[in-house]
């Protein structure tokens, strides 16, 4: 057997892997991982708020702490893409969780603000590249059949730690501090990467840059099942992807439109709607049931994702969260802006699911995947930075109403560059 032949048949036996023990052990890893991101950058707010209510900090050092986690999501975004693709896909997900967790816990101990706004800096290129590594190594060792509900799965519990970050900081902050948050999460952090430290690199990465050895000796720790059908492998081989460039520009435009309208929706609107005596902050209740869209969103997207296609899925969710956007800044009572606020979040967090957690990283094959889906994300993350800026601007100049307009034009512009311009990868081999 030639080189080519024993790299085709390893592939094919990583793409006919079902569930084993170990796949479940990285999900539970990851999700883990992920969730604790979540609930850190969902911190990053409430803590802002504390140490200026406290004076340990003033506005424009405030200001810096903010812009250093939006920037240190950017870095590790393409960091964790080069080191992925290049030195491989434990490398850059043992670093990144490290990185998080070692400066989160120093951050605690911080005896000043500018020392705060260093951690908080490093400890967000290890949040940026948990982002990149997580969804896609669940993506590369997940089963082709189910891949998009076990991204999806992950999402769904990440996505836990924004209300979670809510209720714990609301009693924690006000009678221990925030160090004690960052102490916690640092302590989590750096136990979860003890456990992760003897999970495999992933086959696919190995078989591409010929280490077959050592691919062999992951597969066998998998679940793999006997041959396909003649027809249901030809079926599969069929599939090929665009350009590279091509999908790098969907997943750009698709990651880009999910994050800049669930930052805007969530983080302007509020301040709109106070303006028309409706204050949504006030109101835990409110607050609660918005936020409940969220993991019932991500849920409903991990159920949807296999069983009707990926573009089933984001389309209508692109042009659903459009509309919803628009109606939910017009509401004038708390029962609108709770069952608007509910449905946006739902549609919105399906997108969170089903482009971040699974589409994107199926756009691309092995040896360029973390690369490419580091630079969408790291776009993303840029496009975040620049939307206070456009949208305080946008208030100097026009009415409120024309940023729900901006944003629900790139929703929908979004929505339809994936339907005419995006692949189909639902049960695809995308080696």
């Amino acid at each position: 057997m030639d080189i080519s032949t024993d790299k085709a048949t390893l592939m094919d036996q990583v793409n006919r892997a079902h569930e084993s023990k170990l796949f479940y052990k990285i999900v539970a890893l990851v999700a883990g991982g992920m969730f604790l991101d979540a609930v850190d950058v969902y911190l990053a707010s409430a803590i802002s708020s504390s140490i200026v209510n406290t004076h340990w900090s003033d506005a424009q050092h405030n200001a810096f702490f903010l812009s250093s986690g939006f920037l240190g999501l950017f870095i590790g975004s393409i960091l964790a893409g080069i080191i992925g693709d290049l030195r491989g896909r434990k490398t850059a997900y043992q670093i990144n969780l490290l990185l998080f967790g070692f400066f989160t816990f120093l951050g605690a101990f911080s005896v000043n603000v500018d020392m705060l706004i260093i951690c908080r800096l490093i400890a967000s290129i290890g949040l940026g590249s948990e982002i990149v590594t997580g969804y896609s190594m669940v993506n590369e060792f997940a089963p082709v059949h189910s891949r998009g509900k076990w991204c999806a799965i992950v999402s769904t519990v990440a996505n836990l730690g924004a209300p979670v970050t809510i209720m714990i900081s609301s009693f924690i902050i006000p009678v221990f501090g925030w160090r004690v948050m960052f102490i916690v999460i640092g302590i989590l952090a750096v136990f979860i990467w003890f456990l992760r430290r003897d999970i495999p690199e992933s086959p696919r990465w190995l078989i591409n840059h010929g280490k077959e050895a050592e691919a062999k000796a992951v597969i066998a720790q998998m679940n793999v099942q006997p041959a396909a059908s003649q027809a249901n492998t030809q079926a599969k081989d069929n599939f090929k992807h665009h350009a590279m460039w091509v999908n790098l520009v969907i997943a750009t435009i698709a990651v880009s439109a999910v994050i800049i309208c669930q930052y805007t929706f969530t983080s302007w609107v509020p301040t709109l709607l106070v303006k028309r005596g409706i204050d949504v902050h006030s109101s835990l209740f409110a607050s609660a049931i918005m936020l409940m869209g969220a993991p019932i969103g991500c849920a409903f997207g991990s159920f949807m994702i296999d069983k009707i296609g990926r573009k089933k899925v984001i389309v209508p969710a692109f042009f659903v969260s459009a509309i919803l956007g628009m109606i939910y800044a017009q509401q004038t009572t708390i029962t609108g802006v709770e069952i608007i606020g509910f449905a946006l979040n739902f549609s919105l967090y399906v997108l969170m699911a089903s482009v971040v957690a699974v589409y994107v990283s199926e756009l691309f094959t092995t040896n360029v995947r973390f690369r490419c889906v580091g630079i969408a994300n790291g776009i993303s993350k840029l496009c975040t930075v620049a939307m206070p800026i456009v949208v305080t601007w946008l208030l100097m100049i026009a009415s409120p109403m024309i940023i729900f307009i901006l944003m629900g034009i790139i929703s929908a512009f979004a929505g339809a560059m994936v339907w005419f311009f995006g692949e189909e990868t639902n049960h695809q081999n995308v080696d």
